[in-house]
């Protein structure tokens, strides 16, 4: 049995014991595959070193990355342990030719790491794509230490196949609140004039400061313990695919990217190593047909933080809801269930 939780514990931490019904819609993939017919909007168990070669070549929109760290961690069991520089190099290279041959020639890739990783991931991914820019958000959680900064940022590499692809501006521009409003003739100049404020929707830079890491009061929050945030995967993927795209998760962990992908009406496929994952996957998947929101993200607008009040107003919202009142929780404040790593 799960352990019990406190009442505005959300956290998703079905054992797998408790969660053969979600498991049991979870595929393994042992044959070349000549579609995607049998694999979309699926989530496959197994290695996917393994599966990807059994996948068709050239069939996927964008792919959304999120490998092991090079770090000593253990993900329910499994271990992933540190490696020598050049060996994690040689890893990267590894999965990463292991994924090239299934992105579309416009498609898109995407890949996670922190500062450490992300000086090798950057210089590999080269190898194989054509890399457009390194994204820096701001995770803010994470222990201290005594004598080193405390890490608090996290890179995304953005990479496609050629100079063809997809960029989606307008759909993730930023909605900010404008503090001095600039006028001609008497009237707003770039920015919009509305019954609950003055607001200005701004190009996004390549450092995001808008992510709120999943916590325990959050419906999406789970006991996986570098768990990405719907809001961080939906920038990603509405900038990068459209509608009915096919979109990739080699390392689908907790399901975020497949959660994000049926939310925003996208086609997605996820491989996953650790069946206690799947089944987190699975359930969070059967949670988005009757909860299709994504926190920070309303009325089709990504919303600077801390604006939980406009974004009520800009959906009409007569008050705050006692778990929305629960989520605006300082971003400081402890985590009881994830309290480092790279969450």
């Amino acid at each position: 049995m799960a352990s019990e939780k406190a009442g505005r514990n959300k956290t998703i931490d079905t054992p797998l014991s408790e969660g053969q019904v979600y498991l049991n819609r979870c595929i393994t993939v042992t044959e070349k595959q000549t579609d995607l017919c049998a694999v979309t909007n699926k989530t496959i168990v197994g290695n996917m070193f393994a599966v990807c070669p059994l996948l068709p070549a050239k069939s996927v929109d964008l792919i959304i990355a999120d490998p092991p760290y090079n770090l000593t961690k253990s993900f329910h069991g499994t271990t992933f342990t540190k490696k020598k520089d050049t060996d994690y190099e040689a890893y990267t290279r590894q999965w990463l030719s292991t994924v090239q041959p299934l992105l579309k020639d416009n498609g898109s890739i995407y890949v996670c790491c922190d500062w450490e990783t992300s000086l090798i991931v950057g210089s590999v991914l080269r190898e194989f794509f054509h890399v457009r820019n390194r994204i820096t958000w701001q995770r803010e959680k994470g222990r201290g230490a005594k004598a080193n900064w405390k890490n608090g940022m996290e890179d995304i590499w953005f990479a496609t196949n050629s100079d063809d692809y997809v960029f989606h501006l307008d759909a993730v521009k930023i909605r900010k609140k404008v503090i001095a409003p600039y006028r001609v003739d008497g009237k707003p100049k770039d920015w919009d004039e509305t019954a609950n404020g003055n607001y200005r929707d701004t190009c996004p830079s390549n450092f995001w400061d808008d992510i709120t890491i999943p916590f325990w009061s959050m419906a999406e929050n789970t006991a996986h313990p570098t768990q990405k945030s719907e809001k961080l995967i939906a920038k990603i993927m509405l900038a990068s695919s459209s509608e009915q795209d096919v979109v990739f998760d080699p390392f689908l962990g907790s399901g975020t990217t497949s959660v994000v992908a049926k939310k925003l009406h996208r086609r997605y496929i996820g491989v996953e190593i650790e069946p206690q994952y799947c089944v987190w996957a699975e359930q969070r998947l059967a949670m988005a047909e009757s909860n299709p929101e994504i926190q920070g993200y309303v009325n089709g607008v990504f919303w600077e933080r801390n604006s939980l009040p406009a974004q009520n107003a800009a959906q009409k919202k007569p008050g705050v809801s006692k778990v929305e009142s629960e989520q605006k929780r300082r971003p400081e404040e402890p985590d009881p269930i994830l309290t480092s790593g790279n969450a």
